[in-house]
């Protein structure tokens, strides 16, 4: 039997579908194009991603007519009431998908739908068992508690939960004993860990502890999780990576304080000098959402300058997108979606200007890195502060930490040469 698994949306979703293509190739599944099997891995973040996962569904129907589609995650479970012009065969919310052989193998020709109660759910371990990525991730958290006034995922991946920490550690031992040497920590709120007594600073102490890792990255994290003990921790262990993902999502405390945000920009600020101060090499990145309910021309100059003084290193930007059912949903002031667009483009200039900017430092230094992937010669893999290095190699250096000389900038590359030798 053979399979394909389609992915939409966040790190989270990336996990849970490398989990459903662990399932299947331990249960004899073969990875094809021609496949028995077609999973799509749904995203509902924006009205966009609606129209992507519907869209892509439908593609994958018209390209395997006779195959079994299995349609899951985020929009599935946002939309179940709503699914009906859809050819899906099997449509799964957000819970089950470690259980997808049990639903290939209970399928007998009716459409199955279980979409659980999302605010009712209990954490759902998941444990990878094949070994193929460089950098591993793995899911410590799902669900969000936050309630911004902008996001529909609180109310599809639900409340709070998290994964034990002594599994965590189990996992992370089977993927250091499998030839990993970066560990990714994901969730949908990540920061937010907890397991009895433990929280996210006791997670990210015990994971620097393991023998074998080298580098400990957090994929995401909120400002207001950022205590002092968390950057205690950040501060005596050099296996954390200098790059930390940290969502601002409007520079303006006007429109904070609309979406519901917990913080300011002064206090955003303050706690990113603190990071400067423990780790001045610190990549920073961030998310920032333009064209929320009234935001002027005036409240978005607020937030290029904010973001032009607080320096990131790159910005993922995305346009408001109004999902019913969220407090911003029903918000009078509007903003035009041509506004928007010309927002989004002036945005990412500034981030392409900041990212070259920070690229320049590292002209004629000596860097290393981790080569991922393999392509017309060239290694392809980040550093430790995420920068992207391309550098002529051979795929013996795969998964191995290289060391090279950053000879220039191809934007969205830095080019490297080879400086040493790795033990094979």
């Amino acid at each position: 039997m053979t399979y394909k698994i389609y992915t939409l949306g966040c790190k989270v979703n990336e996990y849970e579908s490398e989990v459903m293509k662990d399932v299947l190739e331990n249960n004899g599944y073969v990875k094809s194009d021609n496949p028995d099997v077609c999973i799509i891995n749904t995203c509902t973040v924006t009205n966009q991603s609606d129209v992507k996962s519907r869209k892509l569904i439908r593609s994958v129907r018209r390209k395997n007519p006779k195959a079994l589609i299995i349609a899951t995650g985020c929009m599935i479970q946002n939309k179940k009431d709503g699914l009906g012009d859809l050819d899906i065969d099997i449509a799964l919310g957000n819970k089950d998908k470690s259980k997808i052989m049990e639903y290939i193998n209970n399928y007998h020709g009716e459409k199955i739908c279980k979409v659980y109660d999302i605010e009712d759910m209990d954490f759902e371990d998941m444990e990878l068992n094949n070994f193929d990525l460089t950098r591993a991730y793995i899911k410590v958290q799902d669900g969000c508690d936050n309630y911004c006034a902008y996001c529909i995922i609180p109310y599809v991946r639900g409340h709070v939960r998290c994964k034990k920490l002594d599994v965590i550690l189990h996992e992370a031992k089977n993927l250091i004993k499998n030839g990993h040497k970066e560990i990714v920590l994901t969730g949908i709120h990540t920061g937010n860990y907890h397991d009895g007594n433990k929280d996210f600073a006791d997670l990210l102490e015990a994971m620097c502890k393991l023998d074998g890792l080298e580098r400990l990255r957090i994929s995401s994290v909120e400002v207001t999780e950022l205590d002092n003990k968390v950057l205690d921790v950040i501060k005596n262990n050099k296996i954390l990576t200098n790059h930390m993902h940290i969502p601002l999502q409007s520079g303006s405390d006007t429109i904070l304080k609309s979406m519901n945000r917990k913080y300011d920009v002064k206090y955003f600020k303050d706690k990113i000098k603190k990071i400067r101060e423990i780790r001045p090499k610190m990549s920073i990145t961030t998310d920032v959402i333009v064209g929320f309910p009234g935001e002027t021309d005036e409240l978005f100059a607020e937030t290029v300058k904010t973001i032009k003084e607080i320096g990131f290193t790159k910005i993922h930007v995305f346009p408001y997108s109004k999902r019913e059912g969220t407090v911003a949903a029903a918000m009078s002031n509007q903003v035009d979606g041509n506004i928007k667009k010309e927002r989004v483009r002036k945005l990412l200039e500034l981030s392409k200007e900041l990212e070259q900017k920070y690229m320049s430092n590292y002209i004629n230094k000596n860097v290393s890195f981790i080569p991922e992937t393999i392509k017309d010669g060239y290694l392809l893999g980040h550093t430790d502060n995420y920068l992207l290095i391309k550098s002529v190699g051979d795929k013996h250096l795969l998964g191995k930490t290289v060391k090279v000389k950053v000879i220039c900038e191809n934007y969205p590359y830095l080019i490297g040469k080879v400086l040493e030798k790795v033990n094979i």
